[in-house]
């Protein structure tokens, strides 16, 4: 690739020169796609030579309005010339209306802000084990999912219902009781007197875009209401818009309450920002000197947090029209390719599942000008920006239509 140069920082960089820097000073635990990006605007990024790429991954679902969106760059610009960080020792204007805002819309009372979806994990899970020891010592068990994905810190991987994640650094939390998606008898079972927590994706992302069901969701709430234990919705990926609503809990009718909600990537546009979302009953277990975050709830990432929840209240109508449109237009290839098992999904958050692996797809993908990735081995995973509009929709499948012409399944043995 060409070179760049960034007047600003007086340095030019080729891509061969920005890989060798990488390789001779970083941890070596990214494998990364051969593409260098420079900018972006709207759904597009460009690279270091300036060719476009539709971006139909947004950054693992962090971009939610793209890029350069011209009233999040505003607020960005001036919120740098008054404050950018001031710790939790003080005030500032952003966060206690950001934690309004988010009562509003999540029908829950308490938040508490830090900088990513597994430390709002590790958060909620200290708030399970707070509110199980003030019952009594032994109720300490939390129950999660097989196929889960819950973040990369120890509480978070120890719940984490996938062995790749998690072999590596056993022994991890003890208390710790995995069931299958959507099966009730071993629902019942682990969810006992001695649970402390329940932990729940409404749609697993990392575990390949699949839901839970109505009817298992609400098993699992009666359980966990009968033993006194917390109720956690994890929708780091699958809430705060991406399923057309300001979260997944609330696509049920009627709504499904939980105890504890925890969310982050699409909040505040690329800047880091989580939240854990709690009632009182769970927010309790917290006190004072328990908990807390250097960098969470900055008045730069609260305060464009609060432009973008002003902004996804205008585009969740197209979320859910969109994102049906994606599903429609991609469910149709799968008549001209019978390798396409399933689509699914929710939204603007939508899995394709294959029957073989496809991580080379993901590589075609790129020369085509389109940005997807491949989660679970076998689902091409799409986490658009809630801008996507149907002409996008129509260029990624023109896309996608070349790159599946040129599979190369394997032999049926």
């Amino acid at each position: 690739m060409a070179a760049t140069s960034s007047p600003e920082l007086g340095v030019k960089s080729s891509f061969d020169e920005i890989v060798d820097l990488e390789s001779a000073y970083l941890l070596q635990n990214y494998t990364r796609y051969p593409l260098a990006l420079h900018r972006g605007k709207g759904c597009y990024i460009y690279d270091l030579e300036g060719n476009r790429y539709l971006d139909l991954i947004s950054g693992i679902g962090v971009n939610s309005l793209g890029y350069a969106h011209p009233r999040i760059t505003k607020v960005i610009r001036q919120q740098a010339g008054l404050l950018l960080h001031t710790s939790n020792l003080y005030y500032h204007e952003y966060q206690g209306r950001l934690a309004e805002r988010l009562a509003k819309i999540s029908g829950l009372n308490r938040s508490f802000f830090c900088n990513s979806g597994t430390e709002a994990m590790e958060g909620a899970l200290k708030m399970i084990r707070a509110h199980g020891n003030s019952i009594r010592p032994d109720k300490n068990e939390i129950v999660s999912l097989e196929n889960s994905f819950h973040g990369r810190t120890f509480g978070a991987l120890s719940i984490t219902g996938q062995p790749k994640y998690r072999t590596d650094f056993e022994p991890l939390l003890s208390g710790i009781r995995f069931v299958p998606r959507n099966d009730m008898d071993p629902l019942e079972a682990a969810i006992t007197e001695n649970t402390a927590g329940v932990v729940l994706e409404f749609i697993q992302g990392e575990g390949g875009i699949l839901p839970i069901s109505e009817q298992f969701a609400r098993k699992a709430r009666e359980l966990s209401a009968k033993h006194n234990a917390l109720m956690v919705f994890d929708e780091i990926q699958c809430g705060v818009g991406r399923p057309g609503a300001y979260f997944a809990y609330q696509l049920l009718d009627p709504v499904l309450m939980p105890d504890i909600v925890i969310a982050a990537k699409p909040m505040a546009c690329g800047i880091p920002l989580g939240v854990i979302i709690s009632n009182e009953k769970a927010a309790a277990a917290i006190k004072k000197g328990m908990h807390g975050s250097t960098y969470g709830g900055g008045p730069l990432a609260c305060r464009v947090a609060l432009e973008f929840f002003d902004i996804l209240d205008e585009l969740l109508p197209s979320i859910n029209s969109v994102g049906g449109y994606f599903r429609m237009k991609l469910t149709e290839l799968m008549r001209s390719f019978p390798f396409i098992k399933e689509i699914r999904g929710q939204g603007l958050m939508i899995g394709m599942e294959l029957d073989f692996p496809c991580k080379q797809l993901v590589l075609d993908g790129i020369k085509e000008g389109i940005l997807f990735n491949c989660t679970h081995d076998t689902v091409l995973r799409f986490l658009p920006p809630y801008i996507l509009t149907e002409q996008d929709v129509d260029r990624a499948i023109t896309a996608l239509t070349k790159v599946l012409k040129n599979a190369k399944p394997p032999a049926a043995s």
